[in-house]
């Protein structure tokens, strides 16, 4: 199992995830046809040619997904109860196709569950960078995560 449990994390720690990836033309179509999303800006090479970005933007609903499933091997696979919410997402950097990401990880607090004495809260900044090690997007995450059971 290599999430942690919440016994494991102490405020202050970071994880540099494994995971690196290259975004690519297909990711960006597939996200925003799923998700009905129309925005020329993602779609349309043509449209967007107009914009301040001068090419297609990846859309921002994958930047965050991909930012929250490169974290999931490292914190809570296999110890997850429950995503309890996502704050204060920002997106100060753009995304655009053939950008290879990277994803940590910081532990920002922990707090015993007031329900579940067999769980605890976790919450962690995560945070995706660029090859250029840009910022390009940036959260809090607070989940309910096991405890380590008892011996």
């Amino acid at each position: 199992m290599p999430g942690r449990y919440y016994d494991e994390w102490e405020v202050g720690q970071t994880v540099t995830h494994a995971l690196r990836r290259t975004v690519t033309e297909t990711d960006n179509l597939l996200i925003s046809t799923l998700t009905h999303n129309p925005q020329p800006l993602h779609l349309d090479a043509e449209a967007a040619k107009d914009t301040e970005f001068g090419r297609i933007l990846v859309n921002s609903c994958f930047t965050f997904s991909l930012l929250v499933g490169a974290s999931v091997e490292d914190t809570t696979a296999g110890v997850l109860v429950a995503n309890l919410g996502f704050d204060e997402v920002r997106l100060p950097s753009p995304v655009f196709i053939g950008d290879t990401l990277h994803f940590e990880s910081g532990c920002i607090a922990l707090r015993e569950s007031n329900s579940r004495p067999t769980a605890g809260l976790v919450t962690w900044e995560h945070r995706a960078f660029n090859q250029r090690e840009q910022l390009v997007c940036q959260m809090k995450r607070t989940a309910l995560i096991q405890k380590r059971p008892a011996a």
